[in-house]
């Protein structure tokens, strides 16, 4: 007698009963739920899983195409494995780096400096890929002993991984493959190449970008749009860690192991202060026309404890930084916008009072006084104090929002009087040479950690709103951010050893029965990747104390 258990499916609201042991690519074959694209995973009881997962008890299942943010994560780590498998076998005894992310991509090169890829190079990798897409092959997953993946590995000269995972300390590794190539990768992989149809190849720089679709329309490979103020920041933060000798978790644990993660605190806090200052430099030498700093980038990368810094090495200089909000010219609450869903709009440039906001900048930079408003948010009105301002050739305004960039806020006022800055985490470290570190989950590990401790919010509650967090930061922050004078990142090499130790915590207090499970398991999995690290070593007026607290800037 066959055994069978009861599956929920979420997508339609329904019960099925299917055999004991059945996986979920049979269970979709079967119920066949809509979906707008290929499916590539599955929610089990709200933990990712791929679809050759073997069904033992009852569970709820929600089957997930891309157009989700872990469906997206999961096609952009399967069109990885396929890349590298066809530069494995056109380039056989060459090692190969994914690098980051950029212009809605991921820029890839070869390890020897000496191979630049030419346009026939790269179509003849693309070729190699589509062919792997249309010949269905099957991406199975494996648990091996660590021992065994560590010999599969040093056979394909893969080090990093084994560094990764001889640092790991686990009995047991999940390895994927797809024919005879094996890799490691950090989370779930679709269940077979057919579904990772979108994708183009282009030439960049010594490499290789690999350009995917939009998340939302997934037919769609948005244009291509130049990003080469990110690029140069994010090349020079990449250099500067192979300088420190920290390109991957592995290394930065090893300075963990050996004691010497002090020194690499100290190291990276005086280089970021080393860029700040650079940075009230460039100020000072257009100082006669340089009336106002604005500062813009997304959320948790560190605007306000940047600001403050600058402001600090602004006044070493002889300059007297004056700070203005942005959040002050909001317009009356019933003028705001609304989303689709006709809630406020706070996040939109058309929620500010961009007219008031023009005139006053204007008025201080010609000499003339203006009266201060505060926008009270409890009551929803902008409001006067009765104080007034005005600057003097030594003053300089800094002004602190995600807006800051946008054309719509600047069209109005001066080029020359402006000096704009964009500020993220960009995440110089790997997990290894196959598996980026995403920016975006860094920030989120930053935001989690400070809601908690300054706003009481729970894990669960900070990543609720992360998904329309992004994607306001794709509408109003991420297309200006070429606009700006130049780049600051953020990110530390050391900080999620530190972030380590509260976010676990936080993460533990996430359950198997809420949705946001899956984002929290796998952040715990990726925590186990790293070493902790204590916060002693950590300067009070670092960026990172913005988060896990211990600053000597008030906020």
């Amino acid at each position: 007698m066959t055994h069978s258990l009861e599956i929920y499916c979420e997508n339609n609201n329904k019960y099925y009963q299917f055999p004991l042991g059945t996986n979920l690519k049979e269970v979709y074959d079967i119920i066949k739920p809509k979906l707008k694209n290929h499916v590539l995973a599955a929610r089990v009881n709200n933990k990712l899983q791929d679809l050759s997962y073997e069904l033992m008890q009852p569970k709820r299942v929600k089957f997930i195409d891309m157009t989700g943010i872990d469906g997206y994560s999961v096609y952009t780590r399967s069109l990885c494995f396929i890349l590298c498998k066809a530069i494995g076998k056109l380039y056989p005894n060459e090692r190969f780096r994914i690098v980051q992310h950029i212009c809605d991509g991921l820029y890839c090169k070869f390890k020897n400096k000496h191979i630049i890829l030419n346009e026939n190079d790269i179509s003849n990798i693309e070729k190699e890929m589509k062919k792997y897409v249309d010949q269905d092959l099957r991406i199975y997953r494996d648990t091996v002993e660590t021992a065994t993946a560590l010999q599969l590995f040093a056979a394909k000269g893969l080090c990093a991984k084994n560094e990764l995972l001889i640092s790991r300390k686990q009995p047991y590794t999940s390895v994927y493959r797809i024919e005879d190539d094996v890799d490691y990768f950090y989370g779930v992989l679709a269940y077979s190449t057919k579904s990772l149809n979108n994708f183009q190849l282009y030439k960049f720089h010594q490499g290789v970008l690999l350009r995917l679709p939009e998340r939302k329309t997934p037919n769609v490979i948005p244009p291509y749009s130049p990003q080469e103020k990110k690029f140069r920041i994010h090349t020079e933060y990449r250099r500067w860690g192979r300088i420190l000798g920290i390109s991957n978790i592995s290394d930065l644990n090893k300075h963990v192991d050996n004691n010497t993660i002090g020194d690499i605190i100290k190291i990276s806090e005086a280089q970021q202060e080393k860029k700040i200052a650079q940075i009230a430099d460039r100020v000072y030498k257009r100082r006669n026309r340089t009336k106002v700093i604005l500062i813009a980038g997304p959320s948790s990368s560190g605007k306000t404890t940047f600001s403050k810094r600058l402001a600090i090495q602004l006044q070493v200089i002889g300059l007297k930084p004056i700070n203005l909000s942005l959040d002050d010219y909001f317009v009356d609450r019933e003028l705001s916008p609304r989303d689709e869903n006709g809630e406020f709009d706070f996040e939109s440039i058309k929620a500010l009072n961009i007219k008031q906001f023009t005139k006053d900048i204007n008025d201080l930079i010609e000499g003339k006084s203006i009266q201060i408003g505060k926008f009270d948010f409890e009551e929803g009105k902008r409001k006067y104090t009765g104080e007034s301002l005005e600057i003097d050739r030594k003053n300089i305004i800094i002004i602190e929002g995600i807006h800051g960039l946008n054309p719509m806020l600047t069209h109005h006022l001066p080029k020359k009087a402006l000096f704009k800055i964009f500020i993220s985490a960009m995440t110089s470290i790997s997990i290894d040479d196959h598996n980026l570190i995403s920016s975006t989950d860094n920030r989120l590990i930053r935001r989690m950690v400070r809601d908690y401790k300054y706003r009481h919010y729970s894990a669960v509650e900070t990543i609720q709103r992360w998904g329309s967090v992004l994607d306001g930061e794709i509408k109003h922050i991420i297309p200006y951010q070429e606009e700006a004078d130049i780049m600051f990142n953020s990110a530390l090499p050391y900080e999620l050893g530190v972030l380590k130790n509260q976010a676990e915590k936080i993460l533990n207090g996430v359950y198997k029965n809420d949705r946001e499970y899956s984002k929290a398991e796998r952040l715990l999995k990726f925590f186990s990747y790293f070493r902790s690290i204590e916060e002693k070593e950590i300067p009070p007026t670092s960026i990172l104390r913005e988060f896990v607290g211990g600053s000597t800037f008030e906020y």
